[in-house]
C-alpha cells in the first residue's frame, strides 16, 4: 500500500530525498515505526498568543513556552483507524527543564478531498487541509490550509482571519546524517504566532499493529474530514 504522502504528492514523490522518502513512505502494511530523538534549536511563541496557546496546550496542539537546546522526540507511527483509514502520527514531545510538552496530531489521506487532513491534538476537534510540495533540497514542505472544528454534532469551518497558517519544511542533512525541521505558524492578522526548528535523528523498528502503544493513538477518532 502507498503511504498517504506518496498519495498526496503523486509523481513527485520520488522527487524527495530517499531518506525522506523513507521517513514519509510507509505505511500499516509495513508494520514498523519510525522514532525520531534530537534537539530544537529554536522554540518561540508571540506573547500576545500565550492564552489561545495555553488553552490548546491541553489538548496538546502547541504551547505557550521558548527557548533553545530543547530535547525532542518524534514518533510516526502507521495504522488503520477505526473508520479504516490509513492514519500516521505525530507525536511530538520537547523537554524543557521543568516539564514536558507535547504536540501530537494524526493525519489521513483523504479521497474526497484529495489531500491530506491533519487532526490535530489528543482528540481530533481540529482538521486542518494540507498542501504537500517537494522543496529543492528534496525535502518536503507542508502548508496548512482550510480548518474545521468539530465536536459532537457541532462542525464549522473557521473563517481565515482566525485561523492560523503553517509553514513546515522537513529536509535531510547528507553532511549531518540528520534529519532538520522548521515549523512556523502564523495568523494572516496578528502575524508570527508559534514556532520552532532543530534537528534528529530517526530508527526504524518493527512494530505489528497489536504493539503500538495506546497513548500514541488519539483519545477520540473523528469520522467527518
Amino acid at each position: 500500500m502507498a503511504s498517504i504522502y506518496e498519495l498526496a504528492l503523486g509523481d513527485d514523490f520520488r522527487r524527495l530525498h530517499p531518506k525522506i522518502r523513507e521517513h514519509f513512505g510507509f505505511s500499516s502494511d509495513d508494520r514498523v515505526a519510525s522514532l525520531g530523538e534530537g534537539t530544537m534549536d529554536r522554540i518561540w511563541y508571540a506573547k500576545w498568543a500565550k492564552l489561545p496557546l495555553m488553552l490548546g496546550a491541553t489538548r496538546r496542539i502547541m504551547f505557550p513556552r521558548s527557548g533553545s537546546r530543547i530535547p525532542f522526540t518524534i514518533d510516526n507511527y502507521a495504522y488503520l483507524d477505526e473508520w479504516g483509514r490509513e492514519t500516521v502520527t505525530w507525536n511530538r514531545s520537547f523537554r524543557f527543564p521543568n516539564a514536558v510538552h507535547r504536540f501530537e496530531a494524526t493525519m489521513i489521506y483523504s479521497g474526497e478531498r484529495h489531500r491530506i487532513v491533519d487532526y490535530l491534538g489528543n482528540r481530533q476537534h481540529l482538521a486542518v487541509d494540507l498542501a504537500l510540495t517537494v522543496s529543492e533540497r528534496g525535502g518536503i514542505r507542508i502548508v496548512s490550509g482550510e480548518q474545521r472544528f468539530y465536536e459532537g454534532p457541532l462542525g464549522f469551518r473557521f473563517p481565515t482571519p482566525l485561523t492560523g497558517v503553517a509553514d513546515v519544511c522537513e529536509w535531510y542533512d547528507d553532511d549531518a546524517a540528520c534529519y532538520r525541521i522548521s515549523v512556523a505558524v502564523r495568523s494572516p492578522v496578528a502575524g508570527p504566532v508559534f514556532g520552532y526548528e532543530g534537528a534528529f535523528r530517526a530508527t526504524f523498528t518493527s512494530m505489528p499493529p497489536g504493539r503500538i502503544p495506546t497513548d500514541a493513538k488519539p483519545l477520540r477518532t473523528e469520522r467527518r474530514e
